[in-house]
């Protein structure tokens, strides 16, 4: 085994920590915000919901692993550097604390060290169109609408409902969606660096098929769970207070609206953003209230954060991979 095998099996296994670390924000900011638990329940909460979200299958995986590109382009290195620049642009906007969106991360830096390698042929477009790209654009509108529409069906259900009752049902049934929505988050981001290991391992023939070992599984959902635990309050405090004012009946429908989205794209194995689907959720139940309730502002910040990743992750990755491949044999 090589050097860079074992350095990119390291940088797997972090990110898949540093995901849930930074990720945290996205599945609990909403009961956060809103008081139904206090910052360490919630986050002891949100890592036993990721975890469970090993129950959803592997097909995120197999698209990170097989989807993007040409798996004959894959080795230790070209790993390595894809893992390493998705994780310096991860780190440096976590810094600013802007939320940004792991899976676009991954594949902007599979992106930018596969056209190093090889090219534009290197690259799988049609895939990366119809499995990223589209649903990168379609989730924060399918939340925000559907988020939208349910904030108002509530409204109508429980407009002759005194507050402080409306508030106590919310509450209890914002403990349902709030650990479903980390369950999603878990079913759609632990599966990540499960398609990095598990290439790994292929390709180094440690295993006869691309089939996700379940030690794999066990460790990645382990480590998200883990990086749940540190929290990432930074982001919490953007996703919770910096978008819109929230309270139970609003955090309960934004977390409705993106696990019911998340779930969706988990099965069908489309590496969506946690962090776009619950923004436009948040956005959606703002927006509902009154145009003026939503930070406009910041959400124009966040969205700016998204667009940059694919193309910033595929930038450093592809100058790693450059350099590693010419100075090392």
């Amino acid at each position: 085994m090589s050097v860079f095998f074992v350095l990119a099996i390291i940088l797997a296994f972090f990110f898949a920590f540093w995901n849930g670390l930074s990720d945290a924000a996205y599945s609990i900011s909403t009961i956060i915000a809103t008081r139904v638990l206090s910052p360490r329940l919630a986050v002891l909460f949100s890592a036993v919901g990721n975890f469970t979200g090993l129950l959803f299958g592997t097909a995120v995986a197999q698209t990170i692993g097989r989807g993007i590109v040409d798996p004959n382009l894959i080795n230790d290195k070209f790993l390595f550097s894809v893992l390493l620049g998705g994780l310096l642009w991860d780190i440096s906007t976590w810094f600013f604390a802007l939320p940004i969106s792991e899976s676009h991360v991954l594949v902007g830096s599979l992106i930018g060290a596969g056209l190093v390698s090889a090219g534009s042929a290197g690259v799988k477009f049609n895939s990366i169109l119809d499995k990223v790209l589209v649903p990168m654009i379609g989730s924060p509108v399918i939340t925000f609408i559907v988020a939208f529409l349910l904030i108002r069906l509530v409204s109508r259900i429980f407009v002759s409902t005194h507050p402080k009752k409306a508030n106590r049902i919310f509450r209890s049934l914002q403990l349902i969606s709030s650990f479903t929505t980390s369950v999603s988050h878990g079913a759609n981001d632990g599966q990540k660096a499960m398609g990095i290991v598990t290439i790994l391992l292929f390709n180094a023939g440690l295993i006869s098929s691309f089939s996700v070992p379940l030690w794999v599984m066990l460790a990645c959902y382990g480590l998200l769970s883990l990086g749940t635990l540190f929290g990432g309050w930074k982001i919490v405090k953007t996703m919770s207070k910096g978008i819109t004012k929230l309270k139970p009946y609003q955090g309960f429908c934004s977390e409705a609206a993106s696990t019911l989205v998340l779930f969706s794209t988990a099965l069908i194995g489309f590496p969506v953003s946690t962090t776009q689907a619950v923004s436009g959720a948040i956005m959606g139940v703002g927006a509902a209230r009154r145009k003026t309730a939503v930070h406009w502002t910041m959400a124009r910040k966040i969205v700016i954060a998204w667009f940059l990743t694919m193309p910033a992750s595929a930038l450093l990755s592809g100058l790693i991979y450059f350099i590693v491949s010419r100075l090392v044999p």
